[in-house]
């Protein structure tokens, strides 16, 4: 009841608390809803299958399962015709999948799933999709397309595939999307066989085909049905899952950290200002133990109360953040908001948790408060730094200097995740060891004024002097809001300074032929542009020095050096992961399901530009019909002078620019995401933490007030003084990220072998800065005028101006008895 009771008196101390974990529990909730939708789902042309049966996966690198190994059609013949006896499977059909995308008016229609639209004939079956008009392809030059494209039936169409633009006759149209040829024709852009689809007798259920058809298949791979079937997804569509999860990843672990350490240092600061109430508690025979289990139970019931509201506003937000998102092009399509409980009930329960764990620190410092301090004005004061403080303290900065510096060597994949880590550990640090710096910035800030002859300097020196360990706790929000905004905007800028310049210096010389509108180059642009790398990319799958099959990338090369029938060329981390050396051979698994052995002729030093393991051009085009060529380097004295429909041909620096600019677009979202919720964090708790101490010291104004003080001096009072916490925290704010941010850029210089400094946006830090003082001294004066009105009405019926609550000297008192 004291827990209820007191939440119930004192809702003002904890609202900062409670919006803190309101807004965490929102935020959790909504990217969980968002996660929790964007699940894989079963694509909508393969809704009409009552079973597919899918190769066995293969692992990546990592040992962590990724691409399935197609069957050759040798392996698939006898397979086709165990599942086409299995009981209630009406027919089998065999999907393929390959890079089909029409030309109007010879420009590329925009198709984002160009790379897998052409299909068989027999796959519209899965859809099922209707014929509009015409009737099925039956040669090799004709093609069903989707009526949307607006091409009728009897017409010429120009399909770019790999080969290149080729003319097709349109013979029909169907109600889907796609590009649909001879069975014979795709069996020939794609000769491996990644699923093997079942259609169903009626009255069959689909469970009953999938027992069935488990047992044909063996061994051999997996028979999945019902949503089972969303394993085989587009790849692009796995991209954009890949992006969003990224991204909305990082928003609920900021999230996270931000209410966790806005919660504990909201909590700590009310801990302090109710030390006389936990004294008297103490006097009248309350335990230590009773005392941090009071705060404890008023952080959970906080924490319940913000957890409930917060998942409210959590799916309420939802289409917004999947708005969002889609505007930023990473959610699978047709992405709809789906509300589960479990991302509610994990919200709520992280929402408590959080804030019982941020009160931790409060109930330990509220359970050592003594008996005798019930009669003192105040003993928080009494000591800076306590012993627990200092070790904790300088332990936090000690690991985050070692991760700074770790942000230098750590790898492209793990640097800016290694740079926010590093930037958390430190804000914890500093408002760790905050109350140390508060002292002496105070007075060195406060000492040009002191020969005006005003008290106001000598007060406020005084005060943050007296109470530095309230003033840290006012400006710890700040230091998160600066720290994060520092270092995410000065991420952003250090990376668009190094990533093109880094690119443009190793591509001096040489222009670039680039798909335009298109998902690759086809060997018709490789054979207008002779000269130069042109690489040939495809997932090929070799056993390891274990002997576990393992898929890899593989490049064809028509370099000289390396395009050599039968051979093969090595970096050495790929020879020492597969237990090979040169003159060794290996086998190797290609897309059409074919096992080739080739002789490892050469192990060479790691070169990202050369590829890990590079092979005869010939060899993979042979295995793999289907792949088309990455970007075409081609030196500047071999510059084409003409462009084939579909390309674009760049210099090394706009290439450069072009090619991060797709990712700078995602990585400026994120950072702004990240720094509004920063800052919104912050805000709310540098307002409210300002209120707070504000009303507490209402009886110290009260004095002020009656020795003569006017309501513009407490004012102006008020107002120096929150200046100068938000100017610690704001300066504690910017160093603890240079460390982060200089050990990124060093490792930007080595990665990118281009001179990199340290780049900062001083208008966002600016704008994060101010928006902090603002709120922080709006919430003060506001607070500071209301309290002062609301005493002065009491002293008057009182009949005194202080009433009869004065108690002592207060702040004035003791900026005396220190000067």
């Amino acid at each position: 009841m004291l827990v209820f009771a007191n939440v119930r008196e004192r809702w003002t101390s904890f609202l900062a608390a409670f919006v803190a974990v309101l807004v965490g529990v929102a935020l959790i909730t909504t990217t969980l809803i968002i996660y929790d939708s964007s699940r894989p789902k079963v694509q909508s042309r393969l809704s009409a299958a009552a079973a597919l049966a899918i190769p066995a996966q293969a692992v990546n690198q990592d040992q962590t399962p990724e691409d399935r190994v197609p069957w050759s059609p040798d392996e698939a013949r006898p397979l086709i015709d165990k599942l086409g006896a299995v009981p209630g499977v009406a027919s089998v059909v065999v999907d393929r999948s390959f890079y089909a995308q029409a030309f109007l008016d010879d420009k590329p229609v925009e198709d984002e799933g160009a790379l897998v639209a052409g299909h068989g004939w027999s796959s519209a079956r899965l859809a099922p999709y209707k014929l509009v008009t015409g009737r099925a392809p039956a040669a090799a030059d004709e093609v069903v397309v989707d009526r949307a494209l607006g091409v009728a039936a009897g017409k010429k169409l120009t399909v770019n595939i790999t080969k290149g633009r080729t003319e097709f006759r349109v013979v029909g149209t169907v109600d889907g999307p796609g590009y649909y040829l001879t069975d014979d024709f795709a069996a020939r852009q794609e000769p491996g066989v990644g699923a093997i689809a079942l259609l169903a007798d009626k009255g069959t259920s689909a469970g009953d085909i999938k027992s069935g058809a488990a047992g044909a298949v063996g061994d051999r791979g997996t028979v999945v049905s019902g949503e089972g079937r969303s394993a085989l997804q587009p790849e692009y569509v796995e991209h954009k899952r890949f992006l969003g999860t990224q991204l909305i990843g990082a928003m609920a672990t900021l999230g996270l950290f931000t209410t966790v350490f806005v919660v504990a240092s909201m909590l700590v600061l009310a801990t302090g200002l109710r030390r006389r109430e936990i004294g008297l508690l103490r006097m009248i025979g309350a335990s230590p133990r009773q005392v941090r289990r009071m705060i404890l139970g008023e952080a959970g019931l906080i924490g319940l109360l913000g957890a409930l509201a917060g998942c409210l506003v959590g799916v309420a937000a939802a289409p917004l953040l999947r708005n969002i998102l889609q505007g930023l092009d990473v959610t699978p399509p047709e992405l709809s908001v789906q509300v589960a409980m479990w991302p509610l009930f994990t919200a709520a329960a992280t929402g408590v948790g959080v804030s019982v764990l941020g009160a931790w620190s409060a109930s330990r410092m509220a359970a050592r408060v003594a008996p005798i301090e019930a009669l003192l004005d105040s003993r928080a004061n009494s000591r800076t730094m306590s012993r627990s403080r200092w070790i904790g303290g300088l332990v936090v900065l000690g690991l985050g200097v070692v991760l700074a510096i770790g942000t230098a060597t750590a790898g492209a994949d793990t640097r800016i995740n290694m740079a926010i880590f590093a930037t958390m550990v430190l804000i914890v640090a500093a408002a760790l060891l905050a109350p140390v710096f508060v002292g002496p910035v105070g007075r060195a800030l406060t000492t040009p004024f002191k020969r005006l002859g005003s008290a106001a300097p000598l007060l406020v020196r005084a005060e943050l002097s007296a109470n530095s360990r309230r003033a840290a706790s006012l400006a710890a929000p700040v230091i998160a809001a600066v720290g994060f905004a520092v270092l995410l905007s000065g991420m952003v800028e250090t990376m668009r300074v190094a990533y093109p310049a880094g690119d443009a210096l190793k591509l001096m010389g040489q222009v670039i032929v680039t798909s335009d509108k298109t998902p690759g180059n086809t060997d018709e642009v490789v054979a207008a542009n002779p000269v130069g790398r042109a690489a040939l990319p495809s997932r090929a799958f070799v056993r390891d020095k274990d002997g576990t099959l393992t898929v890899i990338d593989a490049l064809g090369s028509r370099d000289a050096c390396w395009n050599k029938p039968g051979q093969a060329v090595l970096g050495e981390k790929m020879a020492d992961f597969l237990g090979v050396k040169a003159g060794d051979e290996h086998a190797v698994r290609f897309a059409d399901g074919a096992r080739v052995k080739v002789r490892i002729a050469q192990v060479l030093p790691d070169d990202p530009a050369r590829g890990d393991f590079v092979m005869s051009r010939q060899l993979v085009r042979e295995h793999d019909p289907a792949a088309l060529t990455d970007d075409i380097f081609v030196p500047m004295k071999s510059k084409p002078t003409s462009v084939v429909p579909g390309t674009a041909v760049h210099d090394a620096v706009q290439f450069a620019l072009d090619d991060y600019a797709t990712d700078s677009k995602l990585t400026d979202s994120l950072a702004v995401m990240l720094i509004v919720i920063a800052v919104g964090y912050s805000g709310i708790a540098v307002a409210n933490s300002m209120a707070m101490t504000a009303h507490g010291r209402r009886r110290d104004f009260a004095v002020m007030k009656s020795a003569g003080g006017t309501v513009r001096q407490l004012l102006m009072f008020s107002v120096a003084e929150t200046t100068l916490v938000v100017a610690v925290g704001a300066a504690l704010g910017v160093l603890v990220t240079l460390g982060p941010l200089a050990g990124m850029a060093s490792g930007l210089s080595q990665a990118t072998s281009a001179q990199v400094g340290l780049h900062l946006d001083l208008s966002a830090i600016a704008a994060v800065i101010l928006g902090s003082l603002v709120l922080a001294t709006a919430a003060s004066v506001v607070v500071t005028w209301r309290t002062m009105r609301r005493e002065a009405g009491r002293g008057e019926r009182a009949g005194g101006p202080g009433g009869p609550g004065g108690r002592g000297p207060g702040l004035a008192g003791r900026a005396d008895r220190r000067h």
